[in-house]
């Protein structure tokens, strides 16, 4: 007798949540506890005014599973930390994130039952969509963050040329915005920084709100030089021209290393698509030749 559509869709949405129950038990064994918060984390505990996490609705059973998962995985502040390093951005909020999490941690599980009418690549699929949403967003971090640093060692170049001239830093950082043809994403966080302190917060805060939002080790290093002069009375012009130095010398040495690495990665594009080709332009005349009835020698 054939089990129906709608019966395999019911079966696998239960099948689901009872591998979600099964995964959040054993992930839980395996969640740390509270550790000593670090630089990002005092970051989104002090610069999120407002949780986006106070929409969810315990009344709802999609809200309710939501929020099992929030306090089982302790996700509250991996997904604001990721949402910061996004650049904070309209959508996704990062109740928006855990949502998609949930929903994908149900739904692929479900559509793999009902598409292959298998238990345990249903079962499979839970954990996987559960991760899904954060391996493609660390993704788009990771871009970003790329972005941030191609340009970066010609912004401090040109901000210590600036403050050399007399002015201080934020003066430079608005200098060199204003001069920019095309924003980048640099710019847009300085621009940010700039913002911040003209609507009342400390040049000290500001730059803490830079660095949590870019996520990137190198503007923490800049930071860091920035205060260091700020407290210490240091020149900032030759802090930033050593930090500069060390930014070039940094990127020559990874180009080098990735020039080494290239060799090897073209191995397995070669084998797999290129020879191939080749052997079969070859080879070819020779195997119509034998399936003609022979070769003359």
């Amino acid at each position: 007798m054939e089990v129906s559509t709608g019966v395999r869709l019911i079966l696998g949405i239960l099948v689901s949540i009872g591998s979600i129950s099964v995964f959040m038990a054993i992930m839980n064994l395996f969640t740390p506890g509270e550790e000593k918060a670090d630089l990002v984390d005092v970051s989104v505990r002090k610069f999120k005014s407002t949780s986006s996490f106070s929409r969810l609705n315990p009344d709802k059973l999609f809200d309710r599973v939501a929020l099992f998962c929030l306090h089982t995985f302790h996700l509250e502040r991996p997904l604001e930390e990721i949402h910061l390093q996004l650049g904070s951005p309209d959508t996704p909020q990062p109740v928006d994130i855990l949502y998609l999490k949930v929903g994908l941690a149900i739904g692929l599980p479900a559509a793999m039952l009902v598409i292959f009418q298998s238990l345990v690549m249903a079962i499979i699929f839970v954990p996987v969509g559960f991760m899904l949403p954060d391996v493609h967003l660390k993704s788009k971090i990771q871009r970003r963050q790329a972005e941030i640093l191609g340009n970066f060692s010609t912004t401090v170049d040109l901000a210590a040329l600036i403050i050399e001239s007399g002015l201080d830093y934020l003066t430079a950082f608005e200098r060199i915005i204003k001069v920019a043809k095309e924003k980048t994403i640099l710019e847009e966080e300085l621009e940010k920084t700039i913002n911040e302190i003209r609507l009342g917060y400390s040049r000290r805060e500001a730059l803490d709100r830079l660095s949590a939002r870019t996520g990137v080790q190198e503007i923490r290093s800049l930071v860091g030089l920035i205060k260091q002069s700020d407290e210490l009375g240091t020149s900032l012009v030759d802090l930033l021209r050593n930090f500069s130095t060390d930014l070039r010398s940094r990127r020559l040495s990874m180009a080098e290393k990735l020039a080494a690495q290239a060799s090897t990665k073209m191995l397995f594009p070669l084998f797999i698509f290129i020879f191939p080709t080749i052997f079969i332009l070859i080879l070819s005349p020779m195997i119509k030749g034998l399936l003609a009835g022979g070769l003359s020698f």
